[in-house]
């Protein structure tokens, strides 16, 4: 059993629960490896052992991506337990891994053995799912009520970040951090107008300038600022991508060439029904419906791209070639019901 570090950190918890129902029910070897160097020297030492990988989708594509590298994989019929957030666990709950604890480790104890095709590139990476150009949209920040965008306080560009010089006519206000402020007056030598022996508000206790008035002032006013992303009217813009100019080739059949651009191209197994093929979809820019083909080699080329290979992001590129293996992999998986 192969547990991810950051499975560990992240959920210790369903690690816990998993590994407990695991060593209950079969002789268990624990692994925990520090990275992939370690992960790598236990996958070569595992003898006659069943790989059982804890953690999210990255672990068990880094797991597949060693055996096939190592030609190992065909032979190595492997077991997942999902451990992360939903997106981080997207993969093996579409392969149809139990993405519960419980129910994925009595999988890996009870399941039954299913091949799998496999996708895999020129450049040795492997595709368990599917792939898509480009790798996601583009997006702005999140935008406030009222079509405000939020400022950066690092950025000495924002006229309204902490590089930024306040606005003509104005005076910096005791505790907002430029300068030196040790007094009732600013650090630019201005005094608030304000009377120095006033008080805030509900506190009679203290004049208004003293460094603990300041400070719960600043508290105040920073608690009263709207959260970006948790403001009941934030929203997040986003932009079509732009059309990208490639030629697509199914096994030597052109689909599209540099003169065609394209929105979006995916590529995925296409599943056991169509004979160990990839289905493409690739989306024109112009008017008109995807265009749609089964292959068993698919090549991309032309400007650099990137794309989206399951849960990582690759490239740039100029050009990638994609095969169909056929029923390379096993993956223990739920009884059909």
């Amino acid at each position: 059993m192969v547990i991810d570090p950051a499975a560990r950190r992240t959920d210790g918890e369903s690690v816990r629960i998993a590994k407990d129902v695991l060593c209950a029910g079969a002789q268990t070897k624990i692994c925990l490896p520090d990275g992939p160097d370690e992960v790598e020297r236990a996958l070569a030492r595992r003898g006659a052992r069943r790989p059982v990988v804890v953690g999210d989708d990255r672990a068990l594509l880094r797991v597949v991506e060693l055996l096939h590298r190592r030609r190992e994989l065909t032979d190595a019929t492997l077991s997942v337990v999902p451990v992360g957030g939903p997106a981080t666990v997207a993969l093996a709950r579409s392969l149809g891994v139990p993405t519960d604890p419980v129910a994925a480790a009595r999988t890996v104890l009870d399941g039954a053995a299913r091949p799998r095709d496999l996708l895999v590139d020129d450049s040795g990476g492997v595709v368990l799912g599917g792939l898509r150009i480009p790798s996601g949209p583009r997006t702005d920040p999140p935008v406030r009520p009222g079509g405000h965008e939020p400022h950066d306080p690092h950025d000495p560009h924002d006229p309204h970040g902490a590089g930024a010089a306040p606005p003509s006519g104005t005076v910096p206000s005791a505790g907002s951090g430029t300068g030196s402020d040790t007094g009732p007056g600013g650090a630019n030598g201005h005094r608030d107008r304000r009377d120095p022996g006033a008080s805030p508000p509900g506190d009679g206790s203290q004049p208004w300038w003293t460094p603990a008035a300041r400070t719960a002032r600043t508290a105040l006013t920073l608690l009263s600022l709207p959260v970006i992303g948790l403001t009941s009217g934030s929203r997040r813009r986003v932009h079509p991508p732009p059309p990208h100019r490639l030629r697509i080739e199914a096994d030597g059949v052109l689909l599209t060439d540099l003169d065609r651009p394209v929105t979006r191209v995916s590529v995925s197994t296409a599943g056991p029904d169509d004979g160990g093929l990839a289905e493409v979809v690739v989306h024109p820019h112009a008017a008109g419906g995807p265009v749609r083909a089964l292959a068993r080699a698919v090549t991309v080329s032309g400007q650099d791209f990137r794309y989206r290979a399951d849960a990582l992001v690759r490239g740039p590129v100029r050009s990638r070639t994609w095969t169909v293996l056929t029923e390379a992999w096993t993956l223990i998986l739920p009884h059909r019901t």
